[in-house]
């Protein structure tokens, strides 16, 4: 019975985890034409190659509300303008592998 309880403990540890991120999650539930989880898992891995976990989570809200990425596009803030030039190369980079 010991046996049992450490060969399970072991597993639960090393099993690989399948966890979406933030754009894989905004991806799946948007509702979108097209969508399915192998390229949402693509546009998130391009995602995880040019945005940090604090862009993801700002550019996962641009599927449920588009029109915040225009304001962000369009804003002044120093910050906002950095990140849309990570965004962009984000954008480059999933258009380029996830075809």
């Amino acid at each position: 019975m010991q046996k049992l309880f450490y060969a399970a403990l072991i597993a639960a540890f090393t099993a690989p985890v399948a966890q979406a991120g933030a754009i894989e999650s905004a991806c799946l539930s948007s509702g979108r034409k097209g969508v399915s989880r192998a390229m949402c898992g693509c546009i998130q891995d391009a995602a995880d190659l040019t945005l940090n976990r604090g862009d993801q989570r700002l550019a996962a809200t641009f599927f449920r509300d588009p029109h915040k990425a225009q304001e962000i596009r369009q804003s002044d803030n120093r910050g906002h303008e950095a990140f849309w030039l990570r965004y962009k190369a984000f954008g480059t980079a999933a258009e380029t592998f996830c075809r």
